[in-house]
């Protein structure tokens, strides 16, 4: 039986360099591949024939789209619902990878703390620009909170903008750490029903089996249950900058 933590590692497909950096596709990239057509195909599909009176899969695809349009417009206000694309790509694409690493022999791609850092510095990024476009140099007001004594910015400002800075690392690790401990659990619970049953333990493989089922019900909850808390962050970290609070 293989480790717990041997469903995490990287396997490369293609070798590649470019100027020195290491550009090979490996599982990982297959798999953001895999959860980007699949995404774009189930959006054309569900949206290819729009009619005032929605289909199902028409439907669903718009209810998906105001509930993060509704999320934005609850955390940041409704004069800000433009920016409802660029959070639904990334409430999309978390959503699709980690459902995609529930399948048998998939890949959770957000399992791996590289990934969500990038996802975590998209929104990072956005922000800055967004602020910067908003308020233009103010936004580095933003260090230096209001009504602040004299004698504690020299304190306070390194503070707010380490504060700022690491963000993306706490919004990447809460991700990256509930995908690697839901799997690990799947795994060992998994491994115990087939060491069961190897050694010809037929009663006792019922129980990890029911386990399993129970416990990957609760990985179905969590993967989507953390691109909706990713969502819920982003946009408190959007509405920071924009009311500069």
């Amino acid at each position: 039986m293989l480790a717990p933590l041997h469903q995490f590692e990287i396997h490369r497909y293609i070798s590649g360099s470019l100027g020195g950096w290491d550009v090979s596709f490996t599982n990982s990239s297959l798999f953001m591949v895999l959860t980007t057509a699949a995404l774009c195909f189930l959006l054309y599909w569900s949206t290819k024939e729009e009619k005032l009176v929605p289909s199902l899969k028409q439907s669903a695809c718009e209810s998906l789209f105001e509930m993060v349009s509704g999320v934005i417009t609850e955390q940041v206000g409704r004069e800000e619902r433009k920016h409802s694309p660029y959070i639904f790509t990334l409430f999309l694409f978390i959503l699709g990878a980690n459902l995609l690493g529930l399948l048998p022999y998939g890949f959770t791609v957000t399992s791996h703390i590289i990934v969500t850092f990038a996802l975590a510095c998209l929104v990072s990024l956005g922000m800055i620009v967004i602020g910067l476009l908003r308020h233009g140099w103010k936004f580095f007001r933003i260090f230096y909170p209001p009504d602040v004594p004299a004698f504690i910015v020299p304190l306070l400002v390194p503070v707010e903008i380490i504060s700022f800075f690491t963000k993306p690392v706490s919004l990447s690790v809460r991700l990256f750490a509930n995908m690697v401990a839901g799997h690990i659990m799947l795994k060992i619970v998994a491994g115990a029903a087939v060491f069961c049953a190897a050694h010809s333990l037929l009663p006792l493989t019922v129980f990890p089996l029911g386990v399993n089922v129970l416990v990957l019900t609760f990985e179905l909850f969590v993967a989507i249950l953390q691109a909706y808390v990713f969502t819920i962050l982003s946009c408190i970290y959007l509405k920071s900058v924009i009311h500069m609070e």
